[in-house]
């Protein structure tokens, strides 16, 4: 009987400190960088056609304009990415600010959570330098508790994805 009430209170004890983490950390942000040795008029154009997004993130399946602005910011599209099971996830990703060779700050919605990227392009010393500000919140309370645990695995996507665009680049 005396193991079960230690084994309960540890359970009741795991689950409170679970609970309040989604008290604590309302969103989780993290900062992703790469730097290129390329101009930075190249960078931007390249990194913001859409044409050319599957060469540095695989997984992207198609990226279809709902909204499209001329001049980009407030710009709407729905963007369907394939996990590794195969199941589709459906994203509504909207420009919050474009200033061409500064900066591109990208929304996404989900069904789990809303992130946003805020992308700073630099020109030091012959070379490109693209910073990532990204924020995550969760849909829910609880998935707002899962996301402190994740976000290591979230700065890995982005900066696995910044790497492979800066491959993709300095081989063009």
């Amino acid at each position: 009987m005396k193991a079960v009430k230690i084994i309960l209170g540890i359970i009741i004890t795991l689950t409170i400190a679970f609970l309040a983490t989604g008290l604590i950390f309302k969103e989780v942000k993290y900062t992703t960088e790469v730097t290129i040795n390329k101009p930075i008029k190249e960078v931007f154009s390249l990194f913001n056609d859409s044409s050319k997004i599957n060469n540095w993130i695989p997984e992207l399946k198609t990226i279809e304009g709902i909204d499209v602005k001329p001049e980009k910011t407030g710009s709407t599209y729905k963007v369907i990415f394939k996990n590794k099971s195969g199941e589709e996830i459906l994203l509504k990703e909207k420009v919050l600010a474009y200033v061409p060779n500064e900066k591109v700050t990208l929304r996404f919605n989900s069904d789990t959570m809303l992130k946003t990227d805020d992308y700073i392009f630099s020109f030091v010393d012959g070379n490109t330098t693209i910073k990532n500000n990204s924020s995550c919140v969760g849909n829910s309370y609880l998935l707002n508790c899962l996301f402190p645990f994740y976000k290591g695995t979230l700065k890995k996507i982005d900066q696995g994805y910044l790497n492979n665009f800066k491959s993709f680049i300095e081989k063009t």
